[in-house]
């Protein structure tokens, strides 16, 4: 068993604008000792790191109300749901947090994972319920144009890069698998990805990194919910 300490920091002297080192460290270590003796033993260590992490999420929630509306942050917790996995351990060795846009008019999400060597950000839109995926993909069928314009502004691609997520193989039903939007047309999910480095992780100058970021990704929330809340003809679907 590897043995591992960390200096503690009060929470009364932790900068909450910061990743810190010890962090890192501990994540790795809990990859090399997921079980819960383990993490018994250093659960002390454990919730000190995870209250500063939390206070990192605060405020860059705080930042992003600068320029969007954020109804909710959710800090996920360490521990795994196993019961229907193969993967037994109990951990998860890494932190993450989601953050919704306020009420029906503003759509999409963000995301934050802080992992060594893995730490991403991500923005859009994860699993769209059935409604919203047809309304999408009927809004892609009909015109695709605007949205490629702005999926391709060198601003935007520079900092998200292509468009991921999942995808039907060929079309979906009632589509035309010829159609020349089929690309977008097949997605089952609009998400953009940023990673970064541990290294950047660390600097000081990462959360305003994360928020320039997600200040990037705005006109795409723009324009999708303009699609979400809007008919074909432009009519409004809220009441």
């Amino acid at each position: 068993m590897v043995n591992f300490s960390i200096k503690f920091i009060p929470l009364s002297r932790m900068e909450n604008t910061v990743i810190t080192k010890d962090t890192l460290r501990f994540l790795s270590a809990l990859k090399s000792n997921n079980n819960r003796e383990w993490f018994e033993q250093n659960k002390p260590e454990f919730k000190s790191l995870e209250a500063g992490v939390k206070a990192f999420y605060r405020s860059l929630m705080d930042k992003m109300n600068e320029h969007d509306e954020i109804e909710k942050l959710k800090v996920f917790r360490i521990y795994r749901d196993v019961r229907f996995s193969k993967d037994k351990t109990p951990y998860k060795t890494h932190f993450a947090g989601s953050f919704s846009r306020l009420g029906a008019h503003l759509r999409g999400g963000y995301y934050l994972q802080i992992k060594p060597g893995e730490s991403f950000i991500a923005a859009g839109f994860w699993q769209p319920n059935s409604q919203d995926l047809l309304r999408i993909r009927k809004e892609f069928e009909h015109d695709a144009s605007g949205f490629r314009e702005l999926i391709n502004r060198p601003s935007f691609k520079k900092t998200w890069g292509e468009l991921v997520g999942d995808e039907v193989k060929t079309a979906p039903k009632g589509f035309n698998k010829e159609d020349p939007n089929i690309d977008l047309i097949r997605k089952k999910a609009f998400i953009f990805v940023q990673k970064f480095t541990d290294k950047e992780v660390l600097s000081k100058a990462f959360i305003d990194e994360v928020n320039n970021s997600f200040i990037e990704i705005r006109p795409y929330f723009d324009l999708m919910s303009e699609i979400l809340t809007t008919n074909l003809n432009g009519e409004s679907l809220l009441n």
